[in-house]
């Protein structure tokens, strides 16, 4: 089976790589809260790189991988777009802007609470999100 995949930077391709990460979990016997989460999380942080770092410009694109060792799988992010500056992010106050009815600006707090690690990294002029999800299964 094929891990990895690699979209152009539209919005149009998000429902790809859903399906993407759900045909490539599905031989694996996951919750359906687990594969939901997993799915919701990795189409969070798609978008992200999407819409904020490739500004939505298809000559980008967007690519996926994933691995899977022992009970966790590793889905590896990868974009030549603006980097992700995790120095000036701010956790929000979730509460606040559900209070206040806001939208956006809570995808990478809700990716941080799904998935069990998250990281950014830049190497050269590719920037990397690795999002860690442990989960039980059979296959």
């Amino acid at each position: 089976m094929n891990n990895s995949i690699r979209i152009k930077s539209n919005k149009s391709n998000l429902k790809v790589v859903r399906d993407f990460v759900t045909n490539y979990l599905s031989p694996y016997t996951l919750t359906e809260k687990e594969l939901n989460q997993i799915i919701l999380a990795v189409d969070e942080i798609t978008a992200n790189l999407i819409i904020h770092a490739n500004k939505e410009d298809e000559s980008k694109y967007v690519k996926l991988a994933i691995f899977q060792t022992g009970d966790t799988f590793l889905f590896e992010l990868s974009d030549n777009g603006h980097s992700f500056n995790q120095k000036n992010y701010k956790e929000p106050d979730l509460k606040k802007i559900i209070s206040e009815g806001g939208k956006g600006g809570m995808g990478v707090a809700l990716v941080k609470r799904i998935m069990d690690k998250v990281e950014f990294t830049t190497q050269g002029t590719s920037n990397i999100c690795r999002l860690y999800k442990k989960v039980s299964y059979t296959i």
